[in-house]
């Protein structure tokens, strides 16, 4: 079952590659579906598990979005029902790289404030 790629259209708020970025990746939940990618993390199931408890509507939404604009990529293992597994792609993987300096920064910055 081959799968077909959707254009998607970002609209930006501006022609800031800083704010074209936010636009894409900058909601609260798709840097820490990146993350948990990042730990092993492949199935919907997984990242429902996540202690951040993402509802389900908004996680299928993410998915979706973060494979259209090729951040993921998804393979389906079941036919039926149809379920996926979800890994990163090329250009997730260098998103990632941004995901463990968050990681770092908040160990070393923000762990010192609580």
């Amino acid at each position: 079952m081959a799968e077909t790629k959707t254009k998607i259209e970002i609209k930006s708020r501006s022609d800031c590659p800083v704010v074209k970025t936010l636009d894409v990746i900058g909601d609260r939940w798709t840097l820490l579906i990146v993350r948990d990618l990042l730990k092993g993390k492949k199935r919907y199931n997984e990242f429902l598990e996540s202690a951040e408890k993402i509802p389900t509507n908004i996680l299928a939404n993410r998915l979706k979005t973060m494979a259209d604009i090729g951040i993921i990529e998804r393979k389906i293992y079941s036919e039926h029902p149809p379920r996926y597994e979800y890994a990163l792609t090329e250009n997730g993987e260098k998103l990632g790289e941004i995901v463990k300096l968050l990681y770092h920064w908040g160990t070393e910055n923000i762990a010192k404030i609580e």
